[in-house]
């Protein structure tokens, strides 16, 4: 969908769990303690000026407050990107149904990559499957940071029916066996953790402890096992803790 090259503004390993927002200061500088006015930060969101803009989309990454909506969704398509990304993780934090269509078509269309990541992670916090079909090709097809994201945006896939929660696995699965990042790897296995306990012990339950297993087992890196130890520990299948108690006897991890 995107070519790494070319369009991501943020894939190496110190910027997977950052965003702009990460290194702006608070809007209340004085004191975290006091919000921002609600009616002042309303007014903002619609000001010429793109620093007001972005102070007032970032204001309601604190405030909740269902009159923003419709102007977080207008400024998803403000020519800044900090606006952009602002106005993403603010209707993250505001989440509403209206919201879904117009976070999924930036996440087709928008060129940065931090907002593609805050996209991602607002629509995982609307719990609305529609978002489904786009946060699994986000996890097949985008930059690191944002596959990231879409593994653990589908966690909250659980929330949802039984269907969703089947449909969210395989692209998880897949994903903790191929992505060549180990980081990536580890959230889809915290995820596979949280979605199997929704489940019945069915076929679909079966093969995500056997992909838990096998990272557990045979991944190269000791934070993915760690993970996947931890899931299957959450989960408490009895066929994936007879294999970390086996494992962890016989001394191979």
């Amino acid at each position: 969908m995107y070519d790494d090259d070319d369009l991501s503004l943020l894939d190496t390993a110190d910027e997977l769990e950052e965003s702009p927002l990460d290194n702006l200061e608070p809007v209340d500088a004085e004191s975290e303690a006091h919000k921002p006015n609600p009616e002042a930060m309303l007014a903002l969101l619609t000001a010429p000026e793109t620093p007001q803009r972005m102070l007032a989309a970032r204001a309601f990454c604190e405030l909740q407050d269902e009159r923003a909506i419709p102007h977080l969704i207008g400024l998803l398509t403000d020519v800044c990107p900090l606006v952009r990304v602002s106005a993403a993780y603010a209707l993250g934090r505001n989440p509403s149904p209206s919201a879904v269509e117009p976070l999924i078509n930036q996440l087709n269309c928008d060129w940065n990559g931090y907002v593609r990541k805050g996209v991602v992670w607002a629509l995982g916090n609307c719990r609305d499957r529609r978002s489904l079909p786009s946060l699994t090709d986000a996890l097949k097809t985008d930059i690191s940071a944002v596959r990231l994201w879409a593994a653990s945006s589908l966690a909250q896939m659980a929330e949802l029916a039984y269907e969703d929660i089947v449909a969210s696995i395989p692209p998880l699965i897949t994903a903790l066996r191929q992505d060549p990042i180990a980081a990536v790897r580890s959230n889809c296995a915290w995820s596979l953790g949280q979605l199997c306990r929704q489940l019945p012990s069915n076929a679909v339950y079966a093969g995500a402890i056997d992909a838990l297993i096998e990272a557990f087992a045979e991944d190269e890196d000791m934070g993915v096992q760690e993970d996947a130890k931890a899931a299957l520990l959450r989960v408490g299948d009895p066929r994936g803790l007879q294999m970390v108690e086996s494992l962890e006897l016989e001394g191979l991890l």
